[in-house]
């Protein structure tokens, strides 16, 4: 299928594993007595062990080389899976990799402070500063940035998550993946379901499905903010990369976010989590995260048991599985 506008005019470099797996989960699905279902397997990007973040790195990366960028500088939380594939994206194209992580989780123990994605953020060779809160992280980025310059060398700040219109431009490149191997094995998705925090990831698919005149539908579940800010980001982040590839704004009916999923807050497991992390583990030989994939699932699983997906004999519904895993090696609990 040709895409109906040109997302390779823009800069990229090649980071990750494509077309990522798009699997089917038959065992789930019977078990919860929904829709078909299957997985697109984003954790399958390769790089540091994969993630939704590598398809938008190859566009971010791309941006700051083009720029004479020699460090790059991002934010995220302290098991951030962005700041992992943000230093092993730096080191693949050989940029320096400065990561600023504020606690935005109350737990100060070493297993969550050493292991998991830290672990492999040192392992990668990229700055690791940990510091209190949001307050802390603006100074630590304006000041690692003019360490940059005072050296000699021009540093690129990307946001939280990678998300920005240039970065969502990796989850267009999706839109058009995902489409091509359902038309190939004759399916007709209803919808995509993935974990929404800083929204690039939505907001890519979105802006991409909408440009192919796609049918599908994305669901996104809230895991970090109310589902309100959550689809506001999508929204603006969705009208941004839209402008990038010349097309109109989307469709407001296009922009849906779900809560309930969320529990206490970002990072903090709930009881619906653990449940979806073991119907996946158990019944599908599938690892999820506790901060993101996990939450996602446990949206799923539910809309699914309520019958807002379908029945048995309705159109599949596609989770997306944006990575992570590596944050269940800081959860041990």
């Amino acid at each position: 299928m040709a895409a109906r506008f040109d997302v390779e005019r823009f800069p990229r470099v090649s980071l990750g594993h494509g077309p990522t797996p798009l699997e089917e989960m038959p065992r789930l699905a019977a078990h919860l007595g929904g829709p078909p279902l299957l997985v697109k397997r984003d954790d399958c990007t390769g790089l540091a062990l994969g993630g939704n973040k590598v398809r938008k790195l190859e566009y971010l990366l791309a941006e700051a080389r083009a720029d004479g960028a020699d460090t790059v500088i991002t934010v995220g939380g302290v098991q951030s899976n962005h700041a992992r594939q943000t230093a092993a994206a730096a080191a693949r194209i050989g940029l320096r990799c400065e990561l600023v992580l504020p606690r935005m989780v109350e737990r100060y123990d070493a297993l969550y402070e050493e292991n998991g994605n830290v672990l492999l953020d040192r392992l990668l060779g990229a700055g690791v500063h940990v510091v209190q809160d949001a307050e802390a992280a603006t100074a630590k980025v304006l000041e690692l940035g003019a360490a940059a310059e005072a050296a000699g060398g021009k540093a690129a700040f990307l946001p939280a998550g990678g998300s920005t219109a240039t970065g969502a431009l990796g989850y267009v490149r999706a839109a058009i993946e995902l489409t091509e191997q359902c038309e190939s094995r004759g399916l007709a998705p209803s919808r995509i379901v993935l974990a929404a925090s800083t929204g690039g990831t939505q907001a890519g698919l979105v802006s991409g499905l909408a440009a192919l005149e796609s049918a599908i539908r994305v669901l996104g579940i809230a895991v970090y903010d109310t589902p309100e800010a959550t689809a506001q980001r999508v929204r603006d982040l969705a009208d941004a990369t839209s402008g990038r590839l010349g097309r109109s704004r989307v469709a407001g009916d296009r922009i849906d976010v779900r809560g309930g999923y969320l529990g206490d807050g970002y990072g903090i497991p709930t009881e619906g989590m653990r449940e979806a992390l073991d119907l996946a583990a158990r019944l599908e030989g599938l690892l999820l995260d506790p901060v993101y994939s996990g939450k996602a699932m446990a949206g799923l699983v539910d809309l699914a048991r309520s019958g807002s997906l379908g029945g048995r004999n309705d159109a599949p519904v596609v989770f997306l599985h944006t990575g992570g895993t590596p944050a269940l090696f800081a959860y041990g609990s």
